[in-house]
């Protein structure tokens, strides 16, 4: 008798066992989501009778995208296998029954990523052939896999830089960096549908869509197309940006958290940009598309960030007599900390050696090849000024190692006042590898401040972005000379390297710093001290013109609250202290939501006439928020940044102290943060959190 048609009734996708070996149960327990390069298991149940080898033939079919084709990669046709064959696809008979099958499935290591169909064609003795669908799965980068371009070696970095569902945004400035907590939620529910749904809203889909599928197994092109589709300058991106300090319908950058709400409203308003983002916002969402995905990424910050508009590696900063900082005099801007992201890929476009961490980022400045992007720029390639290479390099390089010329401006006259190849790209930082400490990377991107080695690294890649500019300069008129870079023996000097056509500046005689008595919180008063000592042998007197401004955290000075000026008599050799407050009615309402100040003086010698330069930028911290995790609390009650829990506390009178109880039940177990927004009608959102361990059953 002839056999009957071999019919399946049922797919098991074995989501829980599959997801759990592919490092994806936290997405999903009820949806396949797999990794390229390691194989997965589906169980085929049938009808009459079980799988025939020799009267069945069987081919499984893969299709990702609006244009399935096997061409470009999005469309794969393979045969059921006995064995382990060398193909791209490929689908092994694990096992075999009269009424299931168990098949390893692998897709290979260089599959675009994405939600995939997959179809089975049956070949019967019969001659009657069938085709069934039998579900979707999604397929993301696999950092586990020697084969991807995305590999890590290490579990603990793996566990970090992909698994890790919460981290730190450093805020503030270089003498005074602060963490501000944030949760990426990149394994929260529908987030990685989010993810896939970002993808296909960018401009490469919408000109593309054939090749956009097809590239998508390009780590480099998937983090291009990320990279623009998180600001929402060129499309319906993610983070609408805004430095004016309005956010009046919208919500401030300062009150944002974690990226899970933000990309689930701009998902539920069919990818309208939400309202608003800065730096810090962007790197951090980027972070939660990135590791969604499958690729390490980490957020970093650079304090003291340049951006430079013409490619001289020069910010050029200019002042008036009083010491106030002249917005409108410069395009040049240093940002007093900037955000971005590292993400760790091979790089199979260049030469050996310039894969691993690579610099992106979201933050729409300029743009690369039409669009509001930036990156993938090999971290190496910017320490040894390799900026020829793709992509961005000369921009992110500029961020990190441009150095800072100071002017005074008197009318239609100006005076330099200082070079400073210091100024920029101070105590990058990111969060410490597998605790809640901070990593100094900045060694990474640059050689030792005032090296040789950073000196010729700088004039490398000026070479590369000015080649006919800089070609073979000559002692009389080569780059040191000419003033685009100051001598190595200059680099602490408080004075500049003559420019073209300035006469030569000697070392003033005079030291000026500025010491902040304490570390000042807002609503308290600003102790200063200016520490001032005459290194000459003669009597000298100092004029000083002191100016207080508040600035936003891109550089932007908003006008003076406070000017001050004396004079100060010196005997030779002579140090003195000169003490100054800023109370907080002084400073209070002028004051930005960055809550920082840069306090200048500018003396003037009565011995040399020479000027000098002296600043300090001040970060006025948020009144501290402790917080207390005790066994055993009243609940169950889930508090995640989908819900979040509100409760008033107030009013408050000065120096009182408030505390409140939240019930709370952890719906996840592990290493968790737990998160505390304050806002208040006198002062922006304060942030606190703790760090818990949360047991894998019932208690803490």
């Amino acid at each position: 008798a002839q056999a009957a048609r071999l019919e399946i009734i049922f797919t098991d996708f074995q989501c829980s066992s599959n997801n759990l070996q592919h490092h994806t149960a936290e997405i999903s327990t009820k949806q396949l989501v797999v990794r390229r390069g390691q194989p997965f298991t589906v169980t085929l149940h049938f009808r009459a009778r079980g799988y025939q080898p020799g009267t069945d033939t069987i081919l499984l079919i893969t299709e990702t995208g609006p244009l399935p084709d096997q061409s470009s990669g999005t469309r794969a046709v393979f045969p059921l296998a006995q064995s382990d064959p060398r193909r791209s696809w490929r689908a092994v008979c694990v096992s075999n029954s009269p009424s299931s099958m168990q098949i390893s499935l692998l897709a290979p290591a260089s599959a675009a990523i994405g939600k995939y169909q997959l179809k089975v064609h049956i070949d019967s003795c019969t001659g009657q052939a069938t085709s069934y669908q039998l579900g979707e799965f999604m397929l993301l980068f696999n950092a586990w896999c020697p084969e991807d371009e995305v590999y890590l070696e290490s579990e603990p970095r793996r566990q970090e830089y992909i698994m890790k569902d919460y981290g730190f945004v450093y805020q503030g400035n270089k003498n005074w960096i602060h963490p501000c907590p944030w949760n990426y939620g990149q394994f929260e529910e529908d987030i990685v549908e989010i993810c896939l749904k970002l993808l296909d809203r960018s401009l490469y889909f919408q000109h593309d869509p054939l090749r956009d599928y097809s590239l998508r197994k390009n780590p480099v092109y998937i983090s291009r197309v990320v990279s623009a589709m998180i600001n929402s300058n060129d499309d319906s991106g993610v983070l609408q940006g805004n430095w004016s300090e309005d956010y009046s319908n919208g919500t401030s950058p300062s009150e944002w958290s974690g990226s899970v709400a933000i990309l689930r409203q701009w998902h539920a308003t069919g990818g309208q940009p939400v309202r608003y983002g800065q730096c810090w916002v962007f790197a951090a969402v980027m972070c939660t598309v990135m590791r969604c995905l499958g690729v390490p990424t980490r957020v970093v910050t650079n304090f003291d960030s340049d951006h430079e508009k013409d490619g001289n590696l020069i910010i050029e900063e200019f002042y008036d007599s009083t010491g106030r900082l002249l917005a409108n005099e410069s395009k040049d801007s240093i940002w007093n900390f900037h955000v971005w992201n590292e993400c760790w890929m091979a790089r199979q476009d260049l030469p050996p050696g310039y894969g691993g961490w690579q610099v992106l980022d979201a933050t729409p400045q300029e743009t690369s090849n039409g669009l509001f992007c930036c990156g993938p720029a090999p971290v190496r390639a910017i320490k040894e000024g390799d900026v020829q290479l793709s992509y961005d390099a000369p921009f992110v390089f500029s961020m990190v190692n441009a150095d800072r010329v100071a002017w005074l401006i008197r009318g239609t006259r100006r005076e330099k006042l200082q070079w400073d190849t210091r100024a920029v790209g101070n105590n990058i930082s990111t969060k410490c590898l597998g605790s809640d400490e901070r990593e100094d990377i900045t060694d990474s991107y640059k050689h030792q401040e005032g090296s040789v080695e950073e000196r010729q690294v700088f004039l490398k890649a000026l070479t590369q972005r000015h080649p006919k500019r800089m070609r073979s300069p000559s002692p009389a008129t080569g780059p040191r000379a000419s003033g685009i870079l100051p001598a190595v023996s200059e680099a602490s000097t408080p004075l500049s390297a003559p420019a073209e056509g300035d006469s030569p500046l000697h070392a003033a005689q005079t030291y000026l710093k500025f010491k902040l008595d304490e570390s000042p919180e807002i609503g308290r008063d600003i102790g200063l001290t200016l520490l001032a000592h005459n290194l000459g042998f003669e009597y000298k007197d100092l004029k000083l013109n002191v100016s207080a401004q508040s600035v936003l955290h891109d550089g932007t000075p908003l006008p003076p609250f406070w000017q001050d000026t004396l004079y100060v008599s010196f005997r030779p050799k002579e140090e003195k202290t000169i003490p100054w407050s800023i109370s907080y009615t002084q400073y209070g309402k002028h004051v930005s939501q960055d809550k920082l100040i840069r306090v200048v003086a500018i003396g003037e010698e009565n011995t040399t006439w020479e000027k000098l330069l002296v600043e300090k930028i001040i970060t006025l911290a948020s009144p501290a928020v402790t917080i207390n995790v005790r066994e055993g609390a009243p609940g169950p009650l889930n508090l995640g940044e989908q819900y979040g829990l509100t409760k008033l506390v107030g009013p408050l009178r000065a120096q009182e102290r408030a505390s409140v109880t939240f019930p709370v039940t952890p719906m996840k177990s592990g290493q968790r943060q737990l998160q505390i927004n304050i806002q208040s009608s006198r002062f922006q959102a304060i942030k606190g959190h703790k760090t818990v361990m949360v047991a894998p059953t019932s208690g803490w």
